[in-house]
């Protein structure tokens, strides 16, 4: 895949009258440009969420797919640590009626993914800035993003040298080191994310306002994007 490949992606979104793409979008943007994500599909009714289920293997995690809801776990819009049929169908009904509570959301159906690894939890981001426009942005993820705001930033394009800087220079690094016998992060596919997100940002500078990804899970051999959001121009 490949920038033409992301445009398409998002010329169909615009002419859906849309410019914030679901987590599902999303990820395929990221896709374009071989970012590392967790093995899902998208259910639209419950035989679908079993069979994806039992395709993908468990546990898996099931989570609602609105436009118009971008923070899914504000809504009960995440069910984790799902482990058979029975649960997928439980988790797959009580999800589909969130569309009881909010009248107006645009339900696209239910993303049935893979339990990702444990790893360290990071954040990746870009905003456009109306002077030097994209910026990057890196972090601890989660909710340590919102309460420590420890993170970097960068204008594109980036060197792997800029990248591994970007990494360095948050206060929070010796996490990612492993600190205390935490879990280590594999440093160098890090960087790889980065230097995607900044070829991403490069080449999409005119269609995407801002996006993050988050979390992204870094983990001892690897890193895979979890959620992510995009919004366009």
């Amino acid at each position: 895949m490949s920038k033409d490949d992301a445009i398409k992606i998002i010329d169909k979104i615009k002419g859906d009258g849309r410019v914030t793409l679901t987590e599902y979008d999303s990820k395929k943007i990221l896709a374009a440009y071989d970012f590392p994500i967790t093995k899902e599909k998208l259910a639209r009714d419950e035989e679908e969420a079993v069979n994806f289920a039992k395709e993908i293997g468990y546990p898996v995690v099931l989570k609602i797919i609105s436009p118009d809801i971008t923070h899914k776990t504000d809504v009960g819009g995440v069910k984790v640590d799902v482990k058979s049929p029975g649960e997928v169908k439980t988790a797959y009904s009580e999800l589909m009626g969130i569309k009881d509570k909010i009248k107006d959301a645009d339900i696209h159906g239910v993303l049935i993914q893979e339990m990702a690894p444990k790893g360290n939890e990071v954040i990746l981001g870009m905003t456009q800035d109306p002077q030097f426009g994209p910026v990057l942005m890196f972090g601890l993820g989660g909710v340590f993003v919102e309460v420590l705001k420890d993170v970097s930033f960068r204008i594109p394009p980036l060197t792997r040298f800029d990248a591994e800087d970007m990494i360095k220079e948050i206060k929070a690094y010796p996490i990612l080191e492993g600190v205390r016998g935490g879990v280590s992060s594999d440093l160098d596919a890090l960087v790889d994310c980065i230097l995607k997100l900044s070829d991403l940002s490069v080449d999409l500078s005119d269609y995407i306002k801002e996006m993050d990804i988050n979390p992204l899970f870094a983990t001892e051999k690897g890193a895979v994007a979890v959620d992510s959001l995009v919004i366009l121009k």
